[in-house]
């Protein structure tokens, strides 16, 4: 396995492969890898000759108030988990950015609403970093979970709308043994939170099959002690949910199994 942390280390890298005629799938990360993230490497794997797997903590997607400095980046255990999972290459950037860039990628309509009504600047950035990520790295097939729903369905625009030459491959959700949905914030419960946080796979289950999901889930969500609902939405036949467990806002999905 490799790791470079420059541009031109990784394009010399990809030449290479591309002169062997060798197909490259890519999954962008911001580190702190789970089960999740080793599902979209299986899946990389699957349907590629080779696998690049990228770490950048983006600070362009967090607001001022939120978790970027505090963000987990235990690097020597990625690292392995990388190794162990046949990643091919590691990409590390120090720094994405230019001093003196001024540009950005800007989705306009599926960026509205959801998470994007809490964290008004949050897709600009991804959408900006996921076009850099894939402009360098240009691979075949690029990765991602459907955890983040709305960011599979902003970068799915993205590509089309710029003519990316990339296909996007959204991985269905990982579950942990008591089926909470894997995410780097999981780190932030404490143990009573995280029993609490139960409740919102449980009850999205259960509402992804009625035809009143969207009321009956905020309803029940609502009722629970220690969960701030932020919103309750329906998206490309995803029933989508984000919720405050203390001071950790999760993310969670569930295909909709009636309509």
């Amino acid at each position: 396995m490799k790791v470079v942390e420059t541009e031109k280390l990784l394009r010399a890298q990809v030449k290479i492969w591309r002169s062997q005629g060798e197909t490259l799938g890519f999954v962008p990360t911001m580190g702190a890898l789970h089960q999740g993230h080793l599902r979209l490497v299986e899946a990389a794997q699957r349907l590629c000759d080779r696998v690049i797997l990228s770490i950048y903590v983006n600070p362009t997607q967090f607001a001022p108030e939120e978790d970027y400095l505090r963000y987990p980046r235990p690097w020597v255990k990625d690292r392995a988990l990388c190794q162990k999972n046949g990643v091919d290459l590691i990409y590390r950037p120090q720094n994405l950015y230019h001093p003196e860039g001024t540009t950005i990628v800007l989705e306009k309509e599926l960026s509205q609403g959801r998470c994007g009504v809490t964290r008004p600047a949050h897709f600009q950035g991804v959408a900006t970093v996921v076009t850099k990520l894939l402009n360098l790295v240009q691979p075949d097939r690029a990765f991602f979970g459907w955890k983040d729903a709305q960011q599979v369905e902003v970068i799915q625009r993205v590509v089309s709308d710029l003519n990316i030459p990339v296909k996007i491959e959204p991985v269905e959700i990982v579950r942990d043994r008591d089926g909470l949905a894997f995410s780097s914030r999981n780190v932030y419960l404490s143990a009573q939170e995280r029993d609490r946080a139960l409740a919102i796979p449980l009850l999205l289950q259960v509402a992804a099959g009625r035809r009143d999901r969207k009321k009956w889930l905020t309803q029940n969500l609502s009722k629970i002690k220690g969960i701030k609902l932020d919103y309750v939405e329906e998206s490309q036949g995803r029933l989508c949910v984000a919720a405050w467990v203390g001071k950790t806002r999760l993310l969670d999905n569930w295909p909709i199994s009636l309509k």
